[in-house]
């Protein structure tokens, strides 16, 4: 998992880690107090999701500058890099989803 992290670039994965932390924070805050709306919860869920693909599209732009600068590039290399390249995504798309769950329980508890 650590090294997922770490591929999937410090920046990039530190701010998403934020945002399931803020995930947590408002569907227990959400939760406990049963006058609050759940809005919040799925929002910071959509900013992991765009935050997410933005870490992707900066992969992808550098991935293909260097091989721009390399030149010939093997399809293996290249199959690794757009594997790389959506660690970020895929992260923040888990993240929506757990904001979409937490949602739904908050929802059903009031």
């Amino acid at each position: 998992m650590i090294e997922l992290f770490q591929m999937g670039g410090m920046l990039f994965m530190s701010i998403l880690t934020i945002e399931l932390s803020l995930v947590i924070y408002f569907g227990v805050k959400g939760f406990l107090n049963k006058n609050k709306k759940s809005s919040s919860i799925k929002s910071v869920g959509l900013l992991a999701v765009i935050t997410g693909i933005l870490g992707q599209l900066i992969g992808l732009f550098s991935a293909f500058e260097a091989i721009q600068q390399i030149g010939s590039v093997s399809p293996a290399m290249l199959a690794g890099g757009l594997k790389v390249s959506m660690i970020t995504t895929i992260y923040g798309v888990i993240i929506y989803i757990i904001a979409i769950i937490l949602s739904m329980i908050v929802r059903a508890r009031k």
